[in-house]
C-alpha cells in the first residue's frame, strides 16, 4: 500500500517557489502526496478534498500532486479563518489517516500541529523551520509569545528541520522536537540559470538589455533585492536608503505581496524613477544578469534562497546582521558586507563602500561562488529527502 503523506503551507506560492521538486520526487518514490495551503485567487477554489489544482496560477505540471486542500490561512494569527483551517484539516486527517505530515512556514506549522492535538493516534510530524519569526534583538513581549507556541507545539513534533545555526540551537535547547537537525536550506534549484559565475562572464546574449527598457542610464549601479514585499522582508529600509545615494544609484525590487502597492508609493515619494518595482518576476535570471550588487534588508531569515541565487551568479551582497545571512555570507573571508537591520543610513555606507572598489566587489563575488555548492539542490536535495523517508 502506498505511504500517504500530508504537504501543508501558509500558501501555494512558497511551494510553487521552494518544494515541487520534492513533492515530484515523494510521488516518484511511490508516495501518494496531498497538499494544503491557501491558494491563489487565480486558481480553481473547491473545497477539501475536491481534486482543484492551481495549474491557471502558473505552477505547470503538477501532477504528481495526489489532491489539493484549500486552506482558509490568514496571516493574522488570531484570525477566525486560521481556526478553521485547522478544523478542516484535523477532520481530513482523520478521515485519510496520513502515514506523514511535512509542515512549512510558521503560521502553518502551528495550526496544523494543533489540529493534532488530542486524537489518540496521528501521522508522524516534521516541521521544516524556514527561520523563526524571532532572534535574540527580538521584544521580549513577542518573542515570548512566539516561544511559547512553538512549545505548546513540540510534542506533535517528531523532527525539526532548520535551516541556520541560531535556529538549530535554540530548537536544540528548547527540545522543539523529538529530534532536531540542521539542514542547507531548501537547495537552490539553479537548473534554470546556467553555469554559475558572475553574470557578465554567462553566455552571449544571456544579458537581456533590461536596463535600456526599464530606462536606466549607462553608467548606472543597480543594486537588486528580489523578494515578496512584507513586514519581515522590509523593503522599506532600501528604498528609504536610496535619499543618501547618488543619483545613479537604481534600486530593483521585484516581487508581490501585501506590501507591494504602499512601497510603490514611498518609492515616488522618496526617490522617484530610482526605485523600480515591476511586480512579481518568474524567470528572474536576467534581473541577477544586469544587477551590480544584491541586497537584502529582511529582519528575520531561515537561508534565504535570494541570497543563494545572488551568491550563484558572483554577485556581492549587502545584507542585514540576521541569522541566515550571517550564515550564508560571514566568516573569513566573507562573501558579503553587513549592516543593522533597519540602519538605512548602514545601508547606503555598505553600497558606497561597494561601489568605490570593484576589486572588493570581485573578492566578495569569488567567495559567493565557491560556497554556493553546498547550497544547490543537488547537494541539499538528497538530505532533504533522506529526512523525510526516514519517517516513514
Amino acid at each position: 500500500m502506498k505511504k500517504k503523506i500530508l504537504y501543508v503551507a501558509s500558501v501555494y506560492r512558497h511551494i510553487r517557489d521552494f518544494h515541487l521538486p520534492y513533492l515530484q520526487e515523494l510521488s516518484r518514490q511511490g508516495c501518494l502526496v496531498d497538499l494544503a495551503c491557501r491558494m491563489p485567487p487565480a486558481a480553481p477554489r473547491g473545497a477539501a478534498g475536491s481534486g482543484s489544482t492551481p495549474d491557471r496560477a502558473g505552477s505547470g505540471d503538477v501532477s504528481f500532486i495526489n489532491d489539493f486542500i484549500n486552506l482558509p490561512f490568514e496571516k493574522k494569527m488570531t484570525s477566525v479563518s486560521n481556526f478553521r483551517a485547522a478544523a478542516m484539516l484535523r477532520r481530513r486527517i482523520v478521515r485519510e489517516q496520513y502515514d506523514l505530515i511535512i509542515l512549512h512556514t510558521s503560521l502553518a506549522a502551528f495550526f496544523t500541529r494543533l489540529a493534532l492535538k488530542g486524537l489518540k493516534s496521528r501521522p508522524k510530524v516534521i516541521n521544516m523551520v524556514h527561520g523563526y519569526l524571532f532572534d535574540d534583538r527580538t521584544p521580549a513581549r513577542r518573542r515570548m509569545l512566539l516561544e511559547r507556541a512553538e512549545r505548546l507545539t513540540r510534542a506533535e513534533t517528531d523532527l525539526v528541520m532548520t535551516m541556520n545555526q541560531w535556529d538549530y540551537e535554540l530548537a536544540r535547547r528548547l527540545r522543539l522536537g523529538r529530534k532536531v537537525v540542521n539542514i542547507p536550506g531548501v537547495g537552490l534549484d539553479s537548473r534554470r540559470f546556467g553555469p554559475p559565475g558572475p553574470a557578465d562572464s554567462m553566455p552571449e546574449g544571456s544579458v537581456s538589455g533590461l536596463r535600456s527598457r526599464l530606462g536606466i542610464p549607462e553608467g548606472a549601479f543597480v543594486v537588486l533585492f528580489a523578494a515578496e514585499f512584507s513586514g519581515r522582508k522590509n523593503q522599506e529600509t532600501l528604498i528609504r536608503g536610496m535619499r543618501l545615494l547618488p543619483d545613479n544609484v537604481f534600486l530593483l525590487l521585484p516581487g508581490d505581496g501585501a506590501r507591494l502597492e504602499d512601497c510603490r508609493e514611498l518609492a515616488a515619494e522618496t526617490a522617484p524613477g530610482r526605485v523600480i518595482i515591476p511586480g512579481y518576476i518568474p524567470e528572474i535570471r536576467d534581473w541577477y544578469a544586469e544587477a551590480d550588487l544584491a541586497a537584502s534588508s529582511s529582519r528575520y531569515e531561515g537561508l534565504p534562497v535570494n541570497i543563494m541565487e545572488a551568491m550563484y551568479f558572483g554577485l556581492p551582497t549587502a545584507a542585514t546582521d540576521i541569522k541566515g545571512h550571517v550564515d550564508l555570507l560571514g566568516g573569513r573571508p566573507a562573501a558579503g558586507l553587513f549592516w543593522k537591520c533597519g540602519d538605512e543610513a548602514g545601508f547606503a555606507d555598505c553600497v558606497r563602500r561597494l561601489m568605490d572598489s570593484p576589486v572588493l566587489r570581485q573578492e566578495l563575488g569569488r567567495e559567493a561562488v565557491k560556497r554556493i555548492p553546498h547550497y544547490q539542490l543537488e547537494t541539499a536535495g538528497p538530505l532533504i529527502m533522506k529526512h523525510y523517508l526516514s519517517m516513514l
